[in-house]
């Protein structure tokens, strides 16, 4: 395997399990020198078993177990990576959680939770990464950074009971392109991935689509999506900045986000009659939406008993975990 990482060093956040972890093994495996993110819950502590994992293969981490929501842990994070590394070249924000329930049922606290570890967690390292990179740039140190976020199929296309899941990852979508333009003036990349793997959650909530197979490519399996962001993370692709990828199993695409579509110009302000008379019209030439994911034209609908109750009914029922990205 080619040392795409070599000398280099990353910050991983919610790499305890899952996806994180993969990308913490890959990392490791390119020559980089991984800072990994998780909180110890419950008398475990999944960041600490990543690192060992890494360190006994021979490679260099260290574990770090701050929440991301906290802005001094957060800024101690990237402060511990530089005293023990040497700097910073890239950040993986993929930390995150659910609180999924219908709109309609969900409460402000779960609202509020999903947005800190998403968009504060994310907005908050990004931050630290940028400031240390701004520092670079003014003293003559080229910084070739590289910060890639991680959205979700949920935050582009919407998914049934995660509200504030998609409205997050959504968030992060968007907060991408801005933060691209602001420090690409420092010589740093911002980017997004939107993978599609089986995680704690998934791997309850969408049972068909998630389980492997015998004897077939595993499409959800978390590991899919580590190459293309170890690339991401590379020297290699300091020309690729404020883009949003999907992988799914061995499919990479380029998203192309919001575009201004079909358009009618009367020229003048619309009248409601104009309205009424035009948008029959503009909305039959207009390129249909992607399906919500949890629907039947999605093609991937929720087999969790929990779910499908909840959204059949108007009854309270929660759902029966919490997870990372």
């Amino acid at each position: 395997m080619s040392k795409l990482l070599n000398e280099r060093v990353a910050i991983i956040t919610g790499a305890g399990r899952g996806l994180g972890r993969a990308h913490a093994l890959e990392f490791a495996a390119h020559g980089a020198a991984v800072v990994v993110n998780d909180l110890a819950l419950g008398g475990e502590d999944p960041a600490a078993d990543v690192a060992a994992e890494i360190l006994e293969a021979g490679g260099r981490a260290i574990s770090l177990g701050c929440d991301v929501t906290d802005e001094d842990g957060v800024n101690d994070l990237l402060a511990a990576a530089v005293e023990e590394f040497g700097d910073v070249h890239a950040v993986v924000n993929n930390a995150g959680i659910l609180r999924d329930h219908m709109l309609v049922n969900m409460t402000v606290d779960e609202w509020d939770a999903v947005m800190a570890v998403h968009l504060r967690g994310t907005f908050l390292l990004t931050r630290a990464a940028a400031r240390h990179w701004r520092a670079a740039h003014k003293s003559g140190q080229p910084a070739s950074g590289r910060i890639v976020n991680t959205t979700s199929p949920a935050g582009l296309f919407g998914n049934i009971g995660q509200a504030n899941y998609s409205a997050a990852k959504a968030g992060i979508a968007a907060f991408t392109l801005t933060a691209a333009e602001e420090l690409r003036r420092y010589g740093a990349t911002v980017n997004s991935l939107s993978p599609n793997a089986r995680t704690r959650m998934t791997a309850t909530l969408f049972a068909d689509t998630m389980t492997a197979r015998d004897g077939e490519f595993d499409i959800m399996d978390p590991a899919n999506a580590a190459p293309l962001l170890a690339w991401l993370c590379s020297e290699e692709a300091g020309h690729v900045t404020g883009r949003t990828f999907t992988v799914l199993g061995g499919k990479v695409f380029v998203n192309e986000g919001w575009h201004e579509g079909v358009v009618t110009d009367l020229g003048r302000r619309w009248s409601t009659d104009d309205v009424a008379r035009e948008m029959t019209d503009l909305l039959g030439r207009a390129r249909p939406a992607m399906p919500v994911l949890g629907t039947a034209d999605s093609g991937i609908v929720p087999t969790s008993q929990s779910v499908v109750a909840e959204f059949a009914g108007d009854q309270r029922r929660p759902l029966e975990r919490t997870g990372a990205s």
